[in-house]
């Protein structure tokens, strides 16, 4: 959902929201999406065995965490306009970095459930990639309408996958 924001929020800030431009977002964001959980859960099962007892409430806290965090900068959005930028390589990394670190903790979170991450890391990148392609041009059209919106919905899906884990371990 970051992803999709960002690329619908690209696609109405930019002038040249063409396909090439869409691709290379749709590239980098799709890459960046499945690469983190694939870390964070590399680095969960060196910590699984120590925390095995509590990882539901770990996947809660930081579903729950982001979840919260994408709601509130959707509503701090609001209102304000932010200045055009050309898609330039470093801005699109910075751009990838920041909207997959919250990808990094569901790799965690993987790997604390004992989930396989090799679906999800393509399951992840494909939808990214696609999302993130559909958004820019979606974004050039009518993104100023959904922009914000969507992050909450992100955001409370987050949250409701966290509650749903942590009922499974309690219940």
């Amino acid at each position: 959902m970051d992803a999709l924001a960002v690329s619908i929020a690209n696609g109405m800030r930019s002038k040249t929201s063409g396909k090439g431009n869409a691709l290379k977002m749709a590239v980098s964001f799709g890459s960046f999406q499945a690469f983190m959980p694939a870390l964070g859960w590399m680095a969960g099962l060196s910590l699984s065995a120590i925390i095995a007892g509590v990882d539901h409430w770990i996947a809660f806290g930081l579903l729950g965490f982001i979840g919260c965090k994408m709601i509130y900068e959707s509503t701090k959005m609001e209102g304000k306009t932010k200045e055009a930028r050309n898609l330039t390589t470093s801005v699109l990394l910075i751009l990838s970095i920041a909207t997959s670190i919250d990808a990094l903790a569901v790799g965690l979170s993987f790997a604390f459930l004992q989930v396989s991450i090799a679906l999800p890391v393509i399951v992840i990148g494909t939808v990214t990639f696609a999302l993130s392609f559909l958004g820019v041009s979606f974004g050039s059209r009518f993104g100023h309408l959904l922009e914000n919106k969507i992050e909450i919905v992100g955001g409370l899906i987050l949250i409701i996958i966290g509650v749903k884990i942590l009922l499974e371990h309690l219940i």
